[in-house]
Parts: C-alpha cells; structure tokens; sequence
C-alpha cells in the first residue's frame, strides 16, 4: 500500500493492544487503509522522511493518527511534538489512545495540540466499542482540512 493511500497510521508498541485495536476498526470496516507502526522513531521517519527539505511537502498525510504515549525509543509525547509544531503536518487530527490517566500526560498532550484524548478501556468489549465509535468519528464524521493546506505559523 502507497503512503498517499493511508488513511489511519496507528502508533502502538503493544502487539496485543495494537491487534484489538486493528480488529475494533475491522469490524466496523474501517481498517482498510490502515498503517500500524510500533514506535515513536519508525512513526517519524515514516512522517518526515530523511532527506526530504525543511519547506518539502510531505508525502505522507493520514485522516487521523491514534498515537500511544508509552512508546519505546522516541515516546508518544514528543512524536505529538513533532507532528503539532510542523506547518506541514499541524491540521492533522491526531488522538492520543493511552492506558495513561496521568493529569500530566492529559494537560500536555492538549498543550501539545492534541485533539482528543482517549484513556483505553481494560474491558475488550467496551475496548472494541471505543475504537470502534472512534474510528467512526474521525473517519466518517469529521471532515479533514483539505491535503498539503498549512495551517498559518505560530
């Protein structure tokens, strides 16, 4: 599958985790289009290819990114960083999918941009709905910024 043909990149380190959350959106016929990386550094490398200019356009723009902040070599929290402070990449919706109820990682992920936050239900059925509802939204419901628009600089 193209980059360009990514409509969902999901950044998860747990296998388990990532699986229930890829089968969540399968039902709802949502997985498609789907990319799963497992950490911070693979997801941006896949996002601001090396190489490419400061000012490039980017070749990669998914309709929404569900980011777990627990990710080994480069965590969650600085992968919003990066994705919330580039003009290229700012307008992309991103929901942080988290097992983390820490009112730190809340306030700075909503400082960092974030636009919704989501702690993961331990129980699989209501686990499988909130993906599933989740997806449905970001997919279906919300409408993106058209592709390559910048938003105006901070």
């Amino acid at each position: 599958m193209e980059h360009d043909e990514i409509e969902i990149l999901l950044i998860e380190d747990n296998p388990h985790e990532a699986e229930l959350t890829i089968r969540s959106l399968r039902r709802n016929k949502l997985d498609g289009r789907l990319l799963h990386v497992s950490d911070g550094v693979e997801a941006l490398d896949l996002i601001f290819p090396a190489g490419l200019p400061d000012d490039a356009p980017l070749p990669f723009h998914p309709k929404v990114i569900l980011l777990d902040l627990k990710l080994p070599r480069v965590d969650g929290l600085e992968v919003l960083r990066k994705i919330k402070t580039d003009a290229r990449t700012r307008m992309i919706p991103v929901v942080v999918l988290t097992s983390s109820r820490e009112d730190r990682d809340v306030v700075e992920s909503y400082q960092l941009g974030v636009n919704s936050y989501m702690v993961k239900p331990v129980n699989f059925t209501d686990f499988s709905n909130a993906v599933g509802e989740l997806g449905l939204y970001w997919m279906i419901r919300n409408l993106p910024p058209p592709i390559g628009h910048k938003s105006p600089s901070s």
